[in-house]
């Protein structure tokens, strides 16, 4: 009779207390005490990565005094300090670098934001691992697939790191099974002396009662078709009227249109929202890779052979200066 190799037979007895003795730490971002969708989302790639294992969570800033987390989250470590209020990734990585040396973290996480890609490449950097970026799905504990040339082509990426540094894009993984207020709280003070770089401002855009961009149920997005930032109101009165978000083409954002927080693309936000409307936009495969994720395309374009109409929906093929305030108006009647 044949006999598996030993070798071959370890792995397949012992797969499942290997996955009981991995432990993930997702690096979040709060806001008022509220911890953020993307973040939500990359709790949920945390625990699929893991199995069985536990899954804490890493926040910091001046909202991190949180009162529930994504449930699944077992431990909130809660980091203070002089630069911990608006921390930059010189001084958060080592308090990353020091959870993960303590608690013997096998996988580092942290949304596909400004945020996470700022902070995660210098985590994997100073642990000599190679990061696994902008993730889509989880096949395994290293094993997951992420978008490659500009999203029209997925790949399967295996890691042998013996820790795993992941950004998630949280459009792909939802925001999980709701809250838990059941976790244990574990206060941090970062004495790390910090002197590389410092937080020294930021203006944010006022959207008023809008929702924020990536977690939108609406999104109305404009391009360089609108010609001026003045016509831009076009768009946020449509976007108004289905309490929806704002947002822009890299275009719109580099000729001075809007703010560049507002621009969706490959270089900008991630949306996958429910109802997506491209006003005045061609459709550039950068802008794609950043919403064509989207549950209902909508496009409005007065050029028939745009390429946005080749991912869309609906198309109406008309000038946006009149069809976007009488699509208005038939919205508020």
């Amino acid at each position: 009779m044949f006999r598996y190799p030993r070798l071959l037979r370890r792995p397949l007895n012992e797969i499942g207390e290997l996955r009981r003795r991995m432990h993930a730490l997702v690096v979040a971002e709060a806001s008022g005490g509220v911890i953020d969708g993307s973040s939500a989302a990359a709790v949920v790639a945390a625990k699929r990565a893991v199995g069985s294992g536990s899954v804490s969570m890493l926040v910091c800033g001046e909202g991190s005094d949180v009162k529930s987390a994504p449930s699944g989250v077992g431990r909130v470590f809660v980091a203070a300090g002089s630069g911990m209020k608006k921390p930059v990734a010189e001084a958060l990585a080592p308090v990353v670098l020091k959870l993960q040396k303590e608690n013997s973290f096998t996988h580092l996480l942290a949304a596909a934001t400004t945020f996470g890609k700022n902070v995660m490449p210098r985590v994997a950097a100073k642990l000599d691992s190679s990061q696994v970026s902008d993730i889509v799905s989880v096949e395994g504990s290293n094993e997951y697939v992420r978008p490659i040339y500009a999203g029209n082509a997925l790949a399967t990426v295996k890691s042998s790191d013996p820790v795993q540094v992941i950004t998630v894009r949280g459009t792909a993984f939802g925001k999980g099974d709701g809250d838990t207020t059941e976790f244990e709280k574990v206060r941090l003070t970062s004495d790390e002396d910090n002197k590389l770089s410092s937080w020294e401002s930021e203006e944010l855009t006022d959207s008023g009662e809008r929702p924020e961009l990536t977690s939108a149920r609406v999104v109305v997005s404009g391009g360089r078709g609108l010609k001026s930032g003045d016509n831009f109101r076009l768009i946020e009165e449509l976007a108004d009227t289905m309490s929806g978000a704002v947002g822009a083409t890299r275009a719109a954002v580099d000729d001075g249109y809007c703010p560049n927080d507002m621009q969706v693309g490959q270089t900008g936000k991630v949306v996958a929202p429910e109802l997506y409307i491209a006003v005045g936009l061609s459709g550039a495969v950068q802008h794609l890779a950043g919403m064509k994720d989207s549950k209902t395309i909508v496009a409005i374009n007065k050029d028939p052979e745009a390429p946005i109409f080749t991912v869309a929906d609906y198309g109406l093929v008309s000038d946006l200066f009149e069809a976007v305030p009488e699509l208005t108006n038939a919205l508020k009647k």
